[in-house]
């Protein structure tokens, strides 16, 4: 059995076949490389450990599910755009924890209370089922307007979730998504209250876990086998992204994003807006 104490930017709690997930990294959970490398262990963990059933991910912060992948650390990334006749290349640590959500044999579910952007956002889309508080979560994927594109599988997702033009909204618009707007899209399962939320939720996990475990891995494998050419999705998403860090203007706007209020409790807290502002026209002289 895995030793789940040895985390330090996360917690599990492990009853009757559920294991709940809680992500405590600072004042807006930035998905940084502290918590990515636990996050890349711990899928790896949970899909092998045969006593989890069912898995909850939820936040230690009632404002930030996960603002989103470290811009920082994006920065960094080799620019070098990838060559025209390159071959697909395995998938990437994101992807491969990514899909982890999506395919071990057991019912994964994110509880979404505050904001998710980014990879936070892919990250819960990569779960079987998502459920939000309605007035407070709200998602936003801020990608293009940072110069690059939701390359965490937010373009692969988001279109089977959403159908094309949603998706498209999502992506080129980097606007705040609300719960109520989240659930009408079909990107949540449902968005409800605070009183209703997690007792649902509880519920629901205790339901799958209390069945043959053998039967609710079959199911959700014969569920999945309708999701065609996910994998070369991600790797195309991949050459995708690898692609727009070559830019200069991307290099620029994650600086300016980095440099003014991103990665902030302030800035995260009205992200939609501030990716329009970095992008917007100095105000008129005089």
């Amino acid at each position: 059995m895995p030793d789940y104490t040895d985390y330090r930017c996360l917690r599990v709690q492990l009853a009757g076949g559920i294991a709940r997930v809680t992500l405590d990294n600072g004042a807006i959970n930035l998905l940084d490389k502290p918590l990515f490398k636990e996050l890349l262990r711990l899928t790896d963990d949970l899909a092998a450990d045969d006593a989890v059933r069912v898995v909850l991910l939820c936040s230690a912060n009632p404002d930030f599910f996960i603002a989103h992948f470290d811009v920082g650390l994006i920065l960094r990334f080799p620019a070098d755009a990838p060559a025209a006749d390159a071959p697909p290349a395995p998938l990437s640590p994101f992807h491969r924890m990514a899909e982890a959500w999506r395919t071990m044999p057991k019912a994964t579910m994110a509880v979404v209370e505050g904001r998710a952007g980014g990879g936070g956002s892919e990250i819960a889309l990569s779960c079987d089922m998502r459920f939000a508080l309605r007035g407070k979560a709200v998602f936003n994927q801020p990608e293009v307007a940072l110069g690059i594109l939701p390359g965490g599988s937010g373009t692969v997702r988001l279109g089977r979730l959403l159908g094309r033009s949603r998706a498209l909204e999502a992506v080129l618009g980097c606007d705040d998504i609300d719960a109520d707007t989240a659930e009408r899209w079909g990107w949540v399962n449902r968005t409800l209250d605070a009183d209703a939320l997690l007792p649902h939720v509880e519920r629901l996990a205790a339901r799958i876990a209390s069945f043959p475990p053998h039967a609710v891995a079959a199911a959700k494998a014969s569920v999945l086998r309708a999701e065609h050419g996910v994998g070369p999705d991600l790797q195309a998403e991949a050459l995708g992204f690898q692609g727009t860090l070559a830019e200069a203007s991307t290099r620029d706007a994650m600086q300016r994003f980095v440099d003014g209020a991103g990665q902030t409790p302030a800035g995260e807290a009205r992200l939609g807006a501030l990716c329009a502002e970095l992008h917007a026209p100095p105000p008129a002289a005089g």
